[in-house]
């Protein structure tokens, strides 16, 4: 597989290593939470495996273009439209979330309208550019920013604050009956894979998925959920770590580098995360601007020979956007997030059933 295909995992993966994504698992700790990401691995392998091997059928095209010549007008509109609203309310728990983070720890004084303004005025500009500059974009910043990763990684697992044995109390919980919202929200990071709905266009030529390279994608995965989950426990214990709001940034602030030019590792951290934070909403919203293209076009709609309806969707975004941060709590922003999480298996039910349906009528007209 192309390269660009693994940067669309591994950004929807690290994106949500301080969401609420650790809040709900760690919650379910001692209700199965270990099975269900078991679960989750595998059932988001399978579903990588599946829409690699479907858009590698059809080169260069992206799922708009196959509903518009495989199905009819009237499943093609209302289904691009429940993409595009889960696409967006991916973002946006991505960009509010973050916009938290940075008020609490970062810079308290300023109201959380300006941080999500900042971040949208960035953010409205990158959407609009074509999806191989997408694509470039996000393989500029993982090259700078991936070795941050492994830093991080490597010192949560030697730190001496790491204590082995919480790691090992949660591990007795293993047999518990597994959680379904454990499950939608270990599911949610593993499936990127999901955004070749648009990036398979800049994807022209055919390129099959090995059981080599999906066993890679499978390890990396259990990788993050397995960091994800242990490592906080690891250093809050086991006990009373749902009560801490954001324990990754905890568990970040508990590292040092010793002989780095930042001791806190709570700074990296922050910094790691601002950046892939800033292309998951880059590529998830860049998803949905192509995906409404295909559904709301205004011909008549322009400025000096520049259609304008692409800046009508951004303006949609940002008075969506600005409300809602004003609105939420951060506990209501996990609660609501978790129903999002729980309506994703059915979504991606439906989403591998239309795969079906498009794949069949290819193989009839052909």
């Amino acid at each position: 597989m192309n390269r660009y295909f693994y940067y669309l995992i591994i950004v929807n993966m690290i994106a949500n290593i301080v969401a609420s994504v650790p809040r709900i698992l760690l919650d379910a700790r001692a209700k199965g939470a270990i099975v269900s990401m078991i679960l989750a691995l595998i059932t988001s392998s399978m579903v990588t495996y599946i829409t690699a091997r479907f858009f590698n059928k059809f080169p260069g095209k992206g799922l708009p273009e196959l509903l518009k010549e495989y199905t009819p007008k009237w499943i093609t509109i209302p289904f691009l439209m429940l993409l595009a609203v889960g696409w967006f309310s991916t973002g946006l728990t991505t960009l509010i979330n973050y916009s938290f983070l940075l008020k609490r720890f970062l810079t308290p004084d300023m109201s959380i309208q300006w941080i999500v303004s900042i971040f949208l005025c960035f953010i409205s500009f990158g959407i609009l550019m074509s999806s191989k500059s997408v694509l470039y974009t996000i393989e500029t910043v993982l090259v700078f920013n991936i070795p941050l990763v492994f830093i991080i990684m490597i010192k949560a697992y030697t730190s001496e604050g790491m204590e082995w044995d919480f790691v090992k109390e949660s591990v007795m919980y293993i047999y518990h009956i597994p959680s379904y919202s454990a499950f939608s929200a270990s599911l949610f990071p593993t499936i990127g894979a999901g955004n070749l709905i648009i990036f398979n266009r800049v994807f022209t030529k055919k390129q099959r998925i090995t059981w080599s390279q999906l066993g890679l994608i499978f390890f990396i995965l259990t990788g993050n959920l397995a960091t994800t989950y242990f490592v906080p426990i690891g250093y809050s214990g086991f006990e009373y770590i749902d009560r801490i709001l954001y324990p990754w940034v905890r568990t970040s602030d508990a590292m040092r580098l010793d002989f780095g030019f930042v001791e806190r590792v709570l700074f990296i951290f922050l910094t790691l995360y601002l950046a892939v934070s800033f292309l998951s909403i880059l590529m998830h919203w860049h998803v949905v601007i192509e995906l409404l293209k295909k559904v709301i076009w205004l011909k008549r709609f322009k400025w000096k020979e520049r259609n304008l309806t692409p800046y009508l969707f951004i303006g949609v975004f940002w008075f969506i956007s600005l409300p809602t941060s004003s609105y939420l709590t951060e506990y209501q922003l996990t609660l609501y997030t978790g129903y999002f999480f729980n309506s994703l298996p059915a979504f991606l039910i439906s989403t591998l059933l239309m795969f079906w349906f498009i794949n069949r009528r290819a193989k009839v007209q052909v």
